[in-house]
């Protein structure tokens, strides 16, 4: 059942997702992300911070390069007057509705498990990345076992589930959707093929931060988290003014 506060939630979570995306370390003020060689040395800050405003902050990344295997630096640039921001409009929504809050459960695989996703700039090349468990729920008679990975956000264990439907291109962002959920906290003391409910919000789906900025490289939804009917629920796309285009 869902609460009678659920849509007044629903309203302040989307006044949070505006003032997260337009921080000054939000999806709409990256400008640059930069990868070294594999193996180089990290860029000096002030190679980093050449030619780009004097209110810009600079960010590290690391990763494992995917061809090579090798250690690979990286450094992001956030400008607080980056052209997206100044024509920042709005982010589209579904109007609420109850029917998209779903119940499911949540079924683990163990620690090791990864599974292979294809990310936006990585010209068809996989990347595997931890899944301890599949989000499983029934939709119209139908079930559906979808591979959600574990990260964190605010460093709060999160599954982010990467999903498309058929509003994507249409209605709804082209490259997919994301959704963010709380890790189930009983999974460390589960075994493989145990299970524990959980809710799937698609009010909470969003657009990943590859519609924002260039400058993202998002993970694209695998076979298994392609749904074949239309999830009317969550973020559209984002509106910019006068013209702007990514």
């Amino acid at each position: 059942m869902v609460s009678m506060q659920a849509p007044e939630a629903h309203t302040t979570w989307i006044q949070a997702r505006r003032r997260a995306v337009t921080a000054p370390q939000g999806a709409l003020s990256l400008v640059l992300t930069h990868w070294e060689p594999p193996g180089a040395p990290a860029a000096a800050d002030a190679i980093a911070r050449a030619g780009q405003p004097l209110d810009a902050t600079i960010t590290r990344l690391e990763r494992t390069d995917i061809h090579s295997g090798a250690h690979q630096q990286g450094y992001r640039v956030w400008d607080p007057g980056s052209p997206a921001l100044r024509a920042f409009d709005e982010i589209e929504y579904y109007d609420f509705d109850p029917a998209w809050v779903i119940p499911g459960r949540f079924e683990w695989m163990g620690d090791a498990r990864v599974v292979p996703f294809e990310h936006a700039k990585d010209d068809g090349a996989l990347r595997s990345l931890p899944a301890s468990g599949d989000l499983v729920f029934t939709f119209d008679g139908t079930e559906y076992r979808m591979s959600a990975f574990d990260t964190d956000n605010g460093r709060v264990a999160k599954l982010q589930l990467v999903f498309g439907d058929p509003t994507n291109g249409v209605e709804t962002y082209g490259a997919g959707r994301f959704l963010f959920l709380d890790h189930p906290a009983a999974a460390s003391g589960m075994t493989v093929g145990d299970s524990i409910p959980i809710t799937i919000d698609f009010n909470r789906a969003i657009v990943p931060p590859c519609g924002f900025s260039n400058h993202m490289n998002c993970p694209l939804p695998p076979p298994q988290n392609r749904l074949p009917f239309a999830v009317r629920a969550g973020e559209k796309i984002v509106r910019f003014r006068n013209g702007f285009s990514l």
